[in-house]
């Protein structure tokens, strides 16, 4: 089978595709077809050595896949054959090998896929899906003047519609072009600020009646984190998941780390994952198509994430 790999660490091109054997399904396993495999943030950052971990090498990243069964192991229901599936390998201590054209995995690993989902739907699902989904629970949008950066990424996207759905006073995105402003408003938004822009914190503030966001979600990092706290209204709260580092704060205000493994038990993501797809199924839940790309194209699937190209969800198509 092909599958992408690097053995050094440095810009998208040390991606390459390999030929590697088609695991065979052990006892109890499944082997899945990848039709669909997500490419996140962290797996560019890991390619240059810029995680929080360093991977050992060589490494084929990939943490969630969507497909069908193709054949099951010893022991293993044969009656899955054929099954449309969704594989968070994440969810199963599983951090690499979703760049490929096959997986094998633990036939109780693997979530039926409604046939109104597509294997790309699903891919935005898992790591993205579950990330905004407990972004809200941990932080309730309901009532509250709320602000998300990069509203139109992968987690953007999906943080706007389930805020919205949450019962948020307000739903300010943050997107830096226009593009993605008029996604994020299409998605839900009430209100969309340029976050490039000198002085867009005072925008947000116009919005809240001179107070800011009561609630930032923030996935960005960097200098935004450090410029959203301008944003943020008096008893406000920064719900950082990405990495960024910061001085004490007046006002008030608080800053309430996100991680979402520690979060995730293997009866809560089959439920969680279950409530996303039905909420997708039904169409009251939107990926947005950030991108197909051949397992060839795995460099250019990063350039578009790394370069922030990108809107929603960015996938390779084996």
């Amino acid at each position: 089978m092909k599958a992408v790999q690097f053995t050094r660490f440095g810009s998208p091109g040390v991606l390459e595709v390999v030929e590697l054997p088609v695991p065979e399904p052990g006892p109890g396993e499944v082997l899945v077809r990848v039709h669909a495999a997500g490419v996140n943030f962290f797996e560019v950052l890991m390619r240059a050595d810029r995680y929080a971990v360093t991977p050992d090498l060589p490494m084929s990243p990939g943490v969630e896949v969507a497909g069908t069964i193709e054949r099951a192991g010893p022991g293993a229901d044969r009656s899955l054959i054929g099954m449309r599936v969704a594989v968070p390998l994440f969810a199963i201590g599983r951090g690499s090998g979703g760049y490929a054209e096959f997986v094998a995995v633990d036939s109780g690993a693997v979530m039926q896929l409604p046939d109104a989902v597509s294997f790309e739907a699903a891919a935005g699902l898992m790591v993205q899906g579950l990330t905004a989904l407990h972004l809200l629970r941990r932080s309730p949008a309901k009532g509250k003047n709320v602000l998300v950066s990069a509203a139109a990424g992968g987690v953007g996207s999906l943080l706007v519609q389930l805020a919205r759905r949450d019962g948020a006073k307000m739903v300010i995105a943050a997107a830096s072009s226009n593009e993605k402003r008029a996604l994020s408003l299409s998605l839900g938004a009430d209100h969309a600020a340029d976050y490039t822009a000198p002085g867009w914190q005072g925008h947000v503030k116009r919005l809240t009646g001179g107070l800011g966001a009561d609630i930032i979600y923030e996935t960005v990092g960097g200098a935004f984190s450090r410029a959203a706290l301008d944003a943020l209204a008096p008893c406000g709260e920064l719900v950082l998941a990405a990495m960024g580092r910061f001085g004490l704060l007046d006002d008030n205000q608080s800053i309430k780390g996100f991680s979402l493994l520690p979060l995730l038990t293997p009866q809560g993501v089959r439920e969680d994952l279950a409530e996303l797809f039905e909420l997708a199924a039904a169409g009251a839940l939107t990926v947005f198509d950030g991108g197909r790309f051949p397992l060839h194209q795995a460099a250019e699937a990063h350039r578009a994430i790394e370069g922030r190209r990108a809107v929603g969800k960015v996938v390779l198509v084996p």
